[in-house]
């Protein structure tokens, strides 16, 4: 069984469509065919559900699916630390990241890039369940997300900083010039928030909840460039992390006002598969995390 074979039924399995993945693997569509029948006769089993297109995996299909994704991942593993000895990693570092973590980790790829500069990075922004999915399914290499809220099984946790929360409004406001505002005030503002498929409006929900209140935003969203994109057009207010203004600085037309009654924050940090032996990338990426002061570059904010 070669590891190009189990690539090859990974990427069927991921396309759901023979030529779609024929032309993933850069390989013609007859060739990919024969490479899922060699699997099939060397296991002694069916993997694909037959028929004039891509209908499905059989159960054995499913089952080498979970194993294929593991020795992929593995074989990967192997040509990193082999790679590393010498030189730093190569290949591909892949963070899955919640919105509300994405002006956190610029810090720690800058430490990930120096340490290993033949390696790239790709972030997906994307929820906390999306997160916990990659990591099951051998996509991800870690993630930053919440910590003690809703928290992910099955990893290892590291915390990085607390997230606080801000009112921001426009500067021509009648808020604009205070220091501090309570959330009963926020809840009665002309509210655009993320979209309750995210943690972050579901810790802003529980939160009011707590002290009964409820947010009725009007305008709603998955993107926090949508928020921003709303606040500096129209008379519109927002609740952010305060980390939402590092990503801004300092703009004349909006301004961020710390929320009390309650104070409230939440820890973010890296998670990371808890299965072991720990891949290389996961480790240099940890390394990264554990050389950044997070909370020390947003502690003005």
């Amino acid at each position: 069984m070669l590891v190009r074979q189990l690539s090859y039924f990974v990427t069927l399995a991921k396309e759901r469509h023979f030529a779609r993945a024929a032309e993933a693997c850069h390989i013609t569509q007859p060739t990919l065919s024969a490479a899922i029948r060699k699997l099939e006769e060397e296991l002694g089993v069916p993997l694909v559900v037959r028929g004039h297109r891509f209908s499905g995996l059989t159960a054995d299909g499913e089952k080498l699916l979970a194993w294929a994704r593991q020795i992929l991942t593995d074989y990967h593993s192997l040509l990193d630390d082999l790679s590393g000895v010498r030189k730093g990693l190569i290949g591909e570092l892949r963070l899955g990241v919640i919105p509300a973590a994405l002006p956190s980790v610029a810090f720690i790829t800058e430490q990930f890039c120096k340490a290993n500069p033949a390696a790239t990075v790709t972030i997906r922004s994307i929820t906390s369940r999306e997160i916990a999915e990659g990591l099951d399914a051998f996509e991800l290499d870690g993630g930053l997300t919440y910590l003690e809220n809703e928290p992910i099984a099955h990893v290892c946790r590291f915390p990085l900083y607390r997230e606080r929360y801000k009112l921001a409004v426009p500067r021509g406001h009648r808020f604009a010039g205070r220091k501090a505002v309570s959330w009963l005030e926020a809840a009665g503002e002309r509210l655009c928030l993320l979209s309750q498929d995210m943690q972050n409006r579901r810790i802003i929900d529980r939160l009011t909840g707590s002290i009964g209140l409820s947010v009725h935003p009007v305008v709603v969203s998955n993107s926090f460039l949508a928020v921003c994109a709303h606040l500096r057009h129209g008379d519109w207010a927002s609740i952010v992390p305060h980390s939402f203004f590092h990503v801004l600085g300092q703009q004349p037309d909006l301004v961020g006002i710390d929320l009390v009654d309650p104070v409230h924050d939440e820890a973010i940090g890296l998670v990371i598969s808890d299965r072991e032996p720990r891949s290389p990338m996961a480790s240099a990426l940890l390394a990264a995390a554990l050389e950044t002061n997070i909370d020390g570059a947003f502690a003005p904010l």
